[in-house]
């Protein structure tokens, strides 16, 4: 059945709160791209969770979490669908057949996959990590979507992707008819924030502004953020990098350059800056922030939305799964 508007599929894997790189990297994209008509469908990637982690700890709390915040920065449950992975079977049914289109090999060297498993948890890989980009597959062409957001890093996952649906096609059915389409990479120009310690801003390493923080720890940690002793303030992403990615923050909250935003800060020193982003990150902030503390007293509602996404992502897949069972001659 064709679908009038565009389908875009992007997910997260519930491993704690989001933060502001995140919104900057990829949520504040999916609001513009369901303000501009496509069919949002979000994954939280539940299952993936356990491969690189030995158990998934407080996972209920974090789905929860992420729901929240999706809904809190503009994702209208009424036009997106925000699934778990692991309340689809039919989508996870797919592994099946999928992978069987793939060789061991070609898992191995997947760059991504490499670099998963040098920054896993564990002492030995789990057959589930190496299934990794098929698992990605699943999610990605269950809904038959025609765009998927993605860093560069996500590069190799996705050209998985294309190569599995390229070869089901060619397996099982009839030239000019394929089943599944080869989805299009919608490369992200995401603009890339350090850390409070001048590192990769990430969840595990203490350093990320989470956007449920109040406005005295968003205040707290920015203050503690790294920079310099100069107290000329210029944008030079290559020379100062952690006073650019303040900049740079600032900047986005305001939506202007930050060339100009650090104009203003002239010989203002690090003090002056830290000021200034903390109150544009704190205006811009507000209403999401207003909007997430109003909807988490309202467990039983996220609970809903879940179920109705869950519900609305089983309809498709379901559809999915009988078309693929159907073109493999496997209805008995």
């Amino acid at each position: 059945m064709p679908h009038s508007h565009p389908r875009v599929l992007t997910g997260d894997r519930p491993t704690g709160p989001f933060h502001l790189g995140h919104y900057f990297g990829t949520l504040q994209n999916r609001v513009r791209l369901q303000s501009e008509g496509a069919e949002v469908f979000i994954v939280v990637a539940d299952y993936q969770v356990l491969t690189d982690r030995d158990t998934a700890d407080r996972l209920a709390e974090y789905v929860e979490g992420l729901v929240l915040d999706y809904l809190a920065i503009g994702i209208d449950p009424e036009r997106a669908v925000i699934f778990t992975h692991s309340a689809v079977p039919a989508l996870n049914q797919l592994l099946l057949p999928f992978l069987s289109l793939i060789s061991a090999s070609e898992l191995q060297r997947n760059p991504t996959v490499k670099d998963e498993i040098a920054h896993s948890r564990q002492s030995a890989v789990s057959g589930l990590m190496l299934t990794y980009p098929v698992h990605q597959a699943a999610d990605i062409l269950f809904c038959k979507p025609g765009l998927v957001p993605v860093g560069q890093d996500q590069l190799p996952h996705l050209e998985a992707t294309r190569t599995i649906a390229r070869r089901f096609n060619a397996r099982y059915t009839q030239p000019g008819s394929p089943l599944f389409p080869e989805p299009q990479a919608l490369l992200s120009a995401a603009p890339r924030l350090l850390g409070t310690d001048g590192g990769k801003m990430s969840k595990s390493r203490g350093n990320a502004v989470s956007l449920g923080a109040t406005e005295d720890e968003t205040a707290t940690l920015l203050r503690g953020a790294k920079t310099d002793a100069d107290r000329r303030i210029a944008y030079d992403p290559l020379g100062r990098p952690e006073v650019a990615s303040l900049l740079l923050l600032g900047a986005l909250c305001q939506g202007r350059d930050p060339r100009s935003f650090a104009e203003d800060i002239g010989d203002g020193g690090a003090r002056r800056l830290k000021t200034e982003v903390i109150d544009a990150v704190n205006d811009y902030f507000r209403p999401i922030r207003k909007r997430r503390a109003e909807i988490a007293t309202d467990r039983a509602y996220l609970r809903d939305v879940l179920a109705r996404g869950n519900a609305r992502a089983n309809e498709i897949a379901d559809r999915t799964l009988g078309e693929v069972l159907t073109v493999m001659g496997m209805r008995y």
